[in-house]
């Protein structure tokens, strides 16, 4: 059985017993919603995604690019390797450095 999370995401193929999977366990999603590409996945359970955004520079009213590190929950169910985009979800604190977790992986067109 799959929840319906609230957001509009492809929902995963594979089923999975984790209680912290948003689709097949009990972890509810709030908040701010990301999408970024995968820098890391050696960790158990967990990857490490970089965003880009543009940031106001006041002084020169210009923007400058920047990009940031975000530790995020890896389910089962669904399966991302190193570049690959993904949307990530807030969710509570799972741990000191993880409060986001994948609600969906994305093929990029190059297939990196």
């Amino acid at each position: 059985m799959v929840r319906n999370i609230g957001i509009m995401v492809s929902l995963p193929k594979k089923a999975c017993e984790n209680s912290l999977c948003p689709f097949h366990g009990s972890l509810s999603i709030r908040g701010r919603l990301f999408s970024g590409i995968v820098e890391s996945n050696k960790a158990n359970k967990m990857i490490v995604v970089s965003r880009e955004y543009n940031r106001l520079v006041g002084k020169y009213k210009r923007y400058e690019r920047c990009r940031s590190k975000v530790h995020a929950f890896l389910p089962d169910c669904i399966s991302v390797k190193e570049g690959e985009k993904v949307k990530i979800a807030e969710c509570r604190p799972l741990s000191k450095s993880i409060s986001f977790v994948v609600v969906q992986g994305e093929e990029t067109k190059d297939g990196i």
